[in-house]
């Protein structure tokens, strides 16, 4: 029989005892100035019971003397009362769990965002230099086959040597300037155009110039545009001799000799129409064009 009380005694409070002590503790702690009062008096926990099971028996709840016992004795041993741990690694870990909502989303933000950079360095510096001396050999190869003056060819020779040497040196820059030099050069070798006179109401064909160098003088020049197989206008490069700037334009000044420029004039004085306004023709696989008329092949790209 002794062994039967003892394990009666040791086992557990019922949930129902338990869970009515919790709210014992907590309407004790909600009445905070009852319980000091009463707690500070000398036979406080019997009042304190009392009170409770009137406060209780007011909301139609019977409380024993056990539950209530349990109660004071709870909120005087501090229990049920939620301390948070103390700062440690696991704990640092598990906020950062329970807070994954918030910075995943910045965390797989900056991800993408650096996945991002790497796809984009991969495409636009890694692919292009990997790639760069099979362009550069590619390029070489279609303006030789496009050029028909020995002097083309030994251009492009020269320009992809200094794009090897340029490689062998890591200095890919370089390189790069160079292919599109030679991208260049293809472009020009592709053109096919004629060179002609501008010849339309109320826009110039000509103009003269004073020269820096000799203010007794006057450099004449026909305003021209090259105008391609289909007819359309083409924008070429075309070198400044007053700057030394390489320009694309769609018309520029041509400088040709007085006697030329009065022909042309005289042409176009007399119905408007300049009749002979064929100045060269630009062959596909060259260069510089071929003139008709007289002309240094010196040119001015404003006025």
């Amino acid at each position: 029989m002794a062994d039967s009380d003892q394990t009666d005694a040791a086992a557990p409070a019922p949930l129902d005892d338990v869970m009515l002590a919790m709210d014992v503790v907590d309407t004790l702690r909600r009445r905070e100035r009852l319980v000091q009062r009463e707690l500070d008096s000398g036979d406080r926990e019997q009042a304190l019971k009392e009170r409770l099971r009137k406060i209780y028996a007011g909301q139609g709840i019977e409380v024993s003397d056990a539950v209530l016992s349990e109660g004071v004795k709870a909120l005087e041993e501090d229990r049920f009362v939620y301390r948070p741990p103390d700062p440690s690694l696991s704990v640092t870990l598990a906020r950062l769990y329970v807070g994954r909502g918030v910075w995943g989303k910045w965390l797989l933000g900056a991800l993408a965002g650096v996945a991002l950079l790497l796809v984009a360095w991969q495409m636009l510096v890694v692919a292009p230099r990997t790639a760069l001396p099979e362009r550069l050999q590619a390029m070489h190869a279609e303006v030789k086959e496009l050029a028909v003056d020995d002097a083309v060819d030994a251009r492009a020779d020269s320009l992809l040597a200094s794009a090897k040497q340029a490689l062998r040196d890591g200095d890919t820059g370089t390189a790069s300037d160079v292919l599109e030099e030679l991208q260049d050069l293809r472009s020009q070798l592709e053109a096919e155009y004629s060179i002609r006179v501008v010849n339309r109401a109320g826009e110039r064909s000509g103009v003269w110039r004073v020269p820096d160098a000799n203010t007794s003088a006057r450099n004449y020049y026909l305003i021209v545009e090259a105008v391609g197989p289909s007819g359309r206008v083409l924008r070429v490069p075309v070198t400044n001799e007053e700057t030394g700037e390489t320009e694309m334009v769609d018309r520029w000044g041509l400088r040709v000799s007085e006697r030329v420029f009065e022909s042309v004039a005289r042409d176009k004085g007399d119905d408007g129409i300049i009749q002979a306004d064929l100045v060269g023709r630009k062959a596909a696989g060259r260069l510089a064009p071929d003139y008709d008329m007289p002309t240094t092949g010196a040119a001015i790209t404003d006025w």
